[in-house]
């Protein structure tokens, strides 16, 4: 095990992995030395030599010239020289590719890399965990550069066309943060043993399918529906989708329906478990006065204060309540209860509301009943 004191160098820190692993150990309270570009040898050189974990992330991926793969191995080779004249026995944590396979000159650059550092753990100056990752993806992704999801997160933010050449093309995606994770787990509990580690959470789907669930994310901006975004590979790209929303266009505005009694406005849709919405009666109005089959509702009241009355459509029995905003009641509609709520408070009534299910205006399953009769 690493104490949570051990010094830990990152090389690539600027990079997309690099700059969400550098904010995580961070968090996590660890001394993390980046190392950039910008960084000038001495300091990069101590770093690495005072490192008891060292993270290597650094490379060239897409390079004007396949000649510059050749940085690849080199930048191994200089992290293996500065580590084998340390005084120190280090983790690295080597991020490779799921490529490294192939005979590419990225390649062979990747399995050259590799090599290098292995034959270093070989001399048992280091312990080597090498990653050949699949397309890693999340915030701080580039388009164009290294990730399909934020080119096409992108492209939907902005309203550009997607390029696709083919739809059934296969895909393996790798969310950051589950990445990170593990690498987390792995520096707390420090392998004894040099090798291959294989990632796990990756999630496996086409080009196409990519394409669909984010142009459902873009549309759902525009009709307010949010899909199933909660858990799974859908939470883990409508995060990368959000990211990638310029922060001036993540303010939209939303259609009022405004009469005499208050404004309604629909907030939110969901495909599965109803809407959500908002709305408001001026003092001594009421809003309501109607029943449902099978549609429930559920009311918070945010400001003022509002009387809620239900009777049953059938037997009669009634029943009333009280509820503001100063203690947060959540107010609940059965089916077969007519049921209104009127504005007893001297200020606005704004009340929240949740259906559930969509409205459809061909079904509506709301039937007139006004309780004052």
């Amino acid at each position: 095990m690493i104490h949570e004191r051990a010094k830990i160098a990152v090389t690539g820190a600027n990079g997309f992995i690099g700059s969400n692993l550098v904010l995580r150990l961070i968090e996590c309270g660890r001394e993390v030395t980046p190392i950039t570009r910008e960084t000038n040898l001495a300091t990069a050189e101590n770093a690495i030599a005072s490192a008891e974990i060292i993270i290597h992330l650094a490379g060239v991926n897409r390079p004007a010239d396949d000649g510059e793969y050749c940085s690849n191995a080199d930048q191994a080779a200089w992290l293996a020289d500065v580590v084998g004249r340390s005084d120190l026995t280090p983790l690295i944590i080597f991020s490779s590719s799921a490529k490294a396979v192939e005979e590419s000159a990225y390649a062979k650059s990747k399995r050259a890399a590799e090599d290098t550092l292995l034959a270093l753990a070989a001399t048992g100056k280091a312990t080597v965990s090498i990653w050949r990752l699949p397309n890693v993806y999340g915030k701080w992704s580039r388009p164009d550069y290294n990730s399909v999801v934020a080119t096409f997160c992108r492209n939907v933010a902005l309203g550009l066309p997607l390029r696709i050449d083919d739809p059934s093309a296969p895909l393996s995606l790798l969310y950051v943060d589950d990445l990170l994770d593990q690498w987390l787990g792995l520096i707390a509990a420090r392998p004894q043993d040099s090798g291959f580690a294989e990632p796990v959470g990756v999630d496996h789907t086409t080009v196409g399918e990519l394409a669909q669930l984010v142009r459902e994310f873009g549309d759902g901006r525009s009709t307010h529906e949010v899909h199933e975004v909660g858990h799974g590979l859908k939470r883990r790209l409508f995060a990368s989708f959000m990211s990638a929303i310029p922060i001036d266009k993540a303010v939209y505005p939303l259609r009022p329906h405004i009469d005499s009694r208050g404004t309604f406005v629909e907030i939110l849709k969901t495909n599965g478990c109803g809407q959500f919405s908002c709305f408001t009666a001026h003092p001594g109005m009421t809003r309501g006065g109607h029943y449902h089959h099978s549609k429930v509702e559920k009311f918070l009241v945010a400001h003022g204060t509002g009387r809620f009355r239900f009777r049953h459509v059938l037997g009669g029995d009634s029943f009333e309540v009280v509820a503001d905003a100063s203690q947060p009641t959540v107010v609940e509609t059965p089916p077969g209860w007519a049921h209104d709520v009127m504005n007893i408070g001297e200020d606005e009534l704004v009340v929240f509301s949740w259906a559930s299910e969509l409205f459809d205006p061909r079904r509506p399953d709301t039937h007139p009943m006004p309780l004052s009769q």
